[in-house]
């Protein structure tokens, strides 16, 4: 399909180029121009090449709708040059153009893997954040106070007469308790305003096509590298997304071995990065054995645990999944999409097979298959049929309202007869101003009605 040539077209991803930062300078060359299709999405990439202080706007990117209108498809595949590093993070075989390359446990390439189809699954932050609101509730205990909390003592009220609140208060005397306030909310040893009860609804059951949903969705979301970064994963090194690695890492059981196997495909900055976010809790959360905070790192999904359990869960930050069991709380940790997930080789081809055995389960696709709206828009075939563009009219975003007692062209409009009206007003006053009178009607003569009634 031709394009026309529009002011609102930017340039594709292949065409830009971008310079590598050095220590005094990191700014980021302007792209060259382009004769080649252009890509909505390409001008909000530039973001993401920024530093890592610039991930506040790549959150305002997807956040902003950009992203969850659109279909993991129309991010074609192309390379993102990051400008503080020599690799290139590289989306991997989006709609099956290119193979995903499978690493061995050095690093380099070994094999290659057809995408699987959930990766085309649209990217629904919304249906996310909203299953995983639900689910996450699911993990909670039921906790309530005591139901004779502020009630064990005998307490009655005074009544009136003795100038002090009609508060129920302890009897007896001899010691500092006898005539002090109880039961109440607002008094010291009193019960709590509204006690919690088991009976709260702690529990919420979904939908499990929703569920199956936000999975496919989240999953999605870990082959776009921008919300990978957005997400705060230092993946700036890798040279594909999504990563998938040989079967030979299930056999792993030590962890320098894991340590080792991340470094070759390097992703054990995304490692360091959780072991430097490692604090001490605020709050008294601190002392009932949830004393630490850290940030999420890598997710590692599995097909068969041969000891690669035991080798990666003293990894900081490092979670392992079967994918069998895939899980939206650590696909999409907090409802945000976009976590770093490192496949096996098994794991990664069974994908479509798990997806394809949820019976009564279809998996999404996305309202349109291309999302660049606007060069559909401006191509030959629809600017042919439409309508020419017809004269710009200004418009006002409200009427103001006027009031025709004080303007006049309001009042005329409203009743034409007023301005008639107004001029026989000014010309009485005026006639009265300068002393004119009418002269007095002179009577009909006799003769005249004599006349006029004869027939």
């Amino acid at each position: 399909m031709a394009a026309r040539p529009s002011r609102y077209l930017v340039q594709p991803i292949s065409s830009i180029s971008i310079a590598p930062a050095s220590q005094s300078n990191r700014s980021i060359q302007q792209p060259r121009l382009s004769s080649q299709p252009q890509h909505p999405v390409t001008q909000h990439i530039r973001p993401f090449l920024q530093p890592r202080s610039q991930h506040n706007i790549i959150r305002r990117l997807w956040t902003a709708n950009l992203i969850r209108r659109a279909n993991v498809a129309a991010y074609a595949d192309f390379d993102l040059a990051c400008p503080n590093h020599s690799q290139n993070v590289r989306i991997a075989s989006i709609f099956g153009i290119a193979p995903v390359n499978v690493r061995g446990l050095d690093g380099a390439a070994s094999g290659s893997l057809p995408l699987p189809a959930v990766f085309t699954a649209p990217i629904r932050p919304d249906v996310v954040q909203l299953v995983h609101t639900n689910v996450a509730k699911n993990k909670r205990q039921p906790y309530a106070v005591s139901t004779k909390a502020g009630h064990q003592t005998s307490a009655e009220s005074w009544g009136t007469g003795r100038a002090v609140a009609r508060i129920p208060r302890v009897g007896g005397g001899g010691t500092h308790r006898s005539g002090q306030a109880a039961f109440g909310n607002m008094v010291r040893g009193g019960h709590m305003f509204a006690p919690t009860k088991l009976w709260r609804r702690w529990f919420i059951k979904t939908n499990q096509n929703q569920k199956r949903y936000a999975t496919a969705s989240a999953l999605a979301a870990t082959a776009v590298p921008s919300l990978v970064l957005a997400r705060g994963h230092r993946v700036e090194e890798l040279e594909e997304i999504p990563l998938v690695v040989a079967d030979a890492a299930e056999g792993l059981t030590k962890t320098k071995e894991a340590v080792a196997l991340l470094k070759a495909v390097n992703a054990y900055n995304d490692v360091v990065k959780v072991s430097n976010s490692r604090k001490i809790r605020a709050g008294v959360g601190k002392l009932r054995n949830r004393r630490h905070t850290q940030r999420r790192g890598p997710l590692v999904i599995y097909n068969k645990d041969a000891g690669i359990v035991k080798a990666f869960r003293n990894v900081p930050g490092v979670e392992l999944c079967s994918v069998e069991r895939l899980n939206l709380l650590q696909l999409a940790p907090g409802g945000h999409l976009g976590r770093f997930v490192i496949f096996t080789q098994s794991a990664f081809g069974r994908l479509d097979e798990v997806f394809a055995a949820k019976s009564g389960f279809t998996m999404p696709k996305a309202k349109i298959a291309n999302t660049d709206v606007t060069r559909i828009i401006n191509s030959d075939e629809i600017q042919s049929v439409v309508r020419a563009k017809g004269p710009a009219k200004t418009t006002r975003p409200f009427t103001q309202r006027k009031n025709p007692l004080k303007n006049r062209a309001v009042l005329f409009r409203l009743n034409p007869y007023a301005q008639a009206a107004i001029r026989s007003e000014i010309r009485a006053q005026a006639q009265k101003k300068s002393g004119f009178k009418k002269e007095a009607k002179q009577p009909v003569a006799k003769e005249f009605l004599e006349l006029l009634h004869a027939n």
